[in-house]
């Protein structure tokens, strides 16, 4: 299932279900339907930040909870599981542009939403 984020001060981020319940986690946020007001943008920002340097620095527990969460993944023909680990996309790189539209949102004093 997809998530579209909706701000005006920035363009729509589309996510997989999976992907954005790491970043809603780690706001306190519902998945179904919600919003972080332009109040709470600031103090997003700094969490997600927060868990982006995290996941840098602990680059094993990224790719664990990623095997987690990609259990269902098919390798491709000439794909190897060691390769499929190689390519691995990070959260930093799948929280970045939700990222980029907090801020966005916080310096514009714009709400942002989804599942309304």
């Amino acid at each position: 299932m997809l998530i579209t984020f909706k701000s005006q001060t920035s363009p729509e981020v589309t996510m997989y279900q999976e992907h954005a319940q790491r970043i809603l986690d780690v706001l306190n946020k519902n998945l179904t339907r919600g919003v972080i007001t332009a109040a709470e943008a600031a103090r997003a920002v700094e969490l997600l930040e927060q868990e982006v340097a995290l996941s840098k620095l602990h680059p094993e527990v990224d790719a664990e909870h990623a095997s987690h969460t990609h259990a269902h993944h098919l390798l491709d023909e000439d794909e190897t599981p060691e390769m499929a680990e190689k390519n691995h996309i990070g959260f930093a790189q799948r929280a970045y542009p939700f990222l980029e539209m907090l801020r966005a949102a916080r310096d514009g004093g714009d709400n942002v939403m989804w599942g309304v």
